[in-house]
């Protein structure tokens, strides 16, 4: 279980963030992903967990990003009652949320629900069809990054992968810079699967995009706990 669900980001879009509980990822196979050990069923005890990490919300920045080991379509309904309900007492202006491709369709609904400009995240990982389908098995079938910024306003895409090549990643780079107003980076780490760092690629991208740790657009996350929960 994560030692922390509450921080505070302070450099690029300050704002409170909460690693919440959720039902289990409605995918649950990317290949790279150990994250999903964090969900549960036990719906009343995570949703006792959630109301004590949102009780921690200030509403200081004005803004509020929530996670969790999948998709905001898999908290437990309370525990979006309970959001919202912190949205409006904290006088939160800006909410961030990451969900998978298969919700895409529903990202329409959650914006209206909200009431406050939502940032809503993606983990594409790569716009490289191939490497995203079969490496990483992503089940995330678009094609073209223009059908991903009709839905999501945020991808995040992972770099350091073994059989990943620089190609991809400059492409990935330059169609987050193209279609989207912002995006995360995750540097990736080795975990519990069997996907692997490549510690050379990694070496390269950080010399030749140091740039982007100064891009007010693009955050940077070297290691997973880089937001302050984890």
């Amino acid at each position: 279980m994560p030692e922390r669900r509450y921080s505070r980001i302070t450099q690029k879009h300050p704002r409170e963030i909460c690693l919440l509980r959720s039902f289990p990822c409605v995918w649950g196979k990317c290949s790279f992903c150990d994250y999903i050990e964090d969900n549960g069923r036990d719906e009343a005890a995570m949703v006792s967990l959630n109301r004590q990490v949102l009780r921690q919300v200030t509403g200081d920045y004005g803004r509020l990003e929530v996670i969790n080991s999948g998709s905001c379509f898999e908290l437990p309904g309370q525990t979006f009652e309970d959001i919202i309900k912190v949205i409006e007492e904290k006088q939160i202006q800006e909410v961030f949320f990451e969900s998978h491709w298969i919700y895409r369709k529903q990202t329409a609904g959650l914006r209206r629900r909200l009431k406050v400009p939502a940032v809503l995240k993606i983990g594409v990982e790569t716009f490289d069809y191939d490497f995203r389908q079969k490496v990483l098995n992503k089940n995330a079938d678009f094609t073209d990054p223009k059908q991903v910024a009709e839905y999501f306003d945020s991808p995040c895409i992972m770099v350091g992968i073994k059989g990943q090549t620089k190609e991809m990643i400059e492409y990935d780079i330059s169609c987050l810079k193209k279609y989207f107003r912002m995006g995360t980076i995750n540097v990736y780490n080795d975990n519990t699967t069997s996907i692997r760092r490549d510690p050379e690629l990694v070496r390269w991208f950080m010399k030749e995009y140091s740039w982007l740790f100064s891009d007010p657009a693009v955050e940077v996350l070297y290691e997973v706990t880089d937001f302050g929960v984890g």
